[in-house]
């Protein structure tokens, strides 16, 4: 019987600190919108575009991000 190829997720979570000492884990950027030789970086932009997104629906600014590292595999 042949094993089959573990597909490729579809999402990256990242955890992300803000300036302001909150954090949020396991943020969510799409595999294929992640630039492959610049992959956290593009992924940083994208989050921050999130957080735009976020903030004009809830009326909340969110802070700057102060670092992010990818989350750890479940």
């Amino acid at each position: 019987m042949a094993r089959k190829k573990p597909a490729e997720s579809e999402f990256i979570a990242f955890d992300v600190l803000y300036q302001d000492g909150t954090q949020t884990s396991n943020r969510r950027v799409a595999s294929a919108d992640l630039d492959p030789i610049d992959g956290d970086k593009s992924a940083q932009a994208l989050i921050e575009a999130q957080d735009r997104k976020i903030a004009e629906m809830s009326g909340r600014p969110r802070g700057a991000i102060k670092s992010m590292k990818r989350s750890a595999v479940r």
